[in-house]
């Protein structure tokens, strides 16, 4: 079965204080080598209701990467002909 979400952003989550469902602001807490970390508070009393990792794909190494080629009609070295 394909999959159909990728990943999801709560827009509102219940509150214990305020005892019902509100809207949340989304706060960037940390930025770690992992990913960053979010935490989630009421728009109506500031409590923090939850976090979300958001994970960053893993950087790839240089040698990776390919090397760019040389311009056509130019010698690699870059000495004249």
């Amino acid at each position: 079965m394909p999959r159909q979400f990728g990943a999801f952003t709560a827009s509102e989550l219940y509150c214990p204080k305020c005892r019902k469902a509100q809207p949340v602001r989304e706060k960037l807490l940390l930025v770690l080598p992992t990913g960053e970390l979010h935490d989630y508070l009421c728009t109506g009393c500031g409590e923090s209701l939850g976090k979300r990792t958001v994970s960053v794909p893993a950087p790839q190494s240089p040698s990776a990467q390919p090397r760019p080629s040389p311009r056509p009609g130019r010698n690699p070295r870059g000495l004249l002909s």
